[in-house]
């Protein structure tokens, strides 16, 4: 952890990171600072990248979105020519919410969300099968989401 933040600075990232609409009034408060010092403060941890965006959580549900979809990608094969040419078009791709090269039995993870099997089995037939150097997909649909996009810990 970088010698840059003390103990106000990283209490600050845990309230921000639990709750994102805090006025700079509440967290100055909440921290026992001024609202000039926090204010400072969190802007100068937006500026050193300790905090990289604030967004609303939408719930998918409410937006026809309830179906988490992770898949398993194979490429063909593994240089980085073609981790690139995938990672490139993969990135474009408003349906996929995470794209991760890991280690072991697939090469690429993806995290998305459709609105039900049907439309994920559009999308896999059109889309995800057809992306460069992709020679198999694995998928596993989700049954319950016990834990997902917990705060850091720190």
């Amino acid at each position: 952890m970088s010698a840059r933040l003390d103990r106000i600075d990283l209490k600050m990232l845990r309230l921000l990171q639990n709750n994102g609409r805090l006025s700079n009034a509440e967290l100055a408060e909440t921290v026992a600072i001024s609202p000039a010092t926090c204010h400072r403060r969190t802007q100068r941890l937006f500026e050193d990248g300790f905090i990289a965006a604030v967004r609303a959580m939408v719930a998918p549900k409410k937006v026809a979105k309830g179906t988490l979809v992770m898949v398993g990608v194979v490429l063909d094969r593994s240089t980085p020519e073609s981790f690139a040419a995938f990672e490139q078009v993969i990135a474009k791709l408003k349906f996929v919410l995470d794209c991760h090269l890991v280690a072991g039995d697939f090469d690429y993870f993806l995290k998305i969300r459709v609105g039900d099997m049907e439309d994920f089995n559009r999308i896999h037939g059109e889309l995800l099968i057809a992306l460069p150097g992709v020679r198999q997909t694995r998928t596993f649909f989700v049954m319950k989401e016990v834990v997902d996009n917990a705060p850091l810990e720190f």
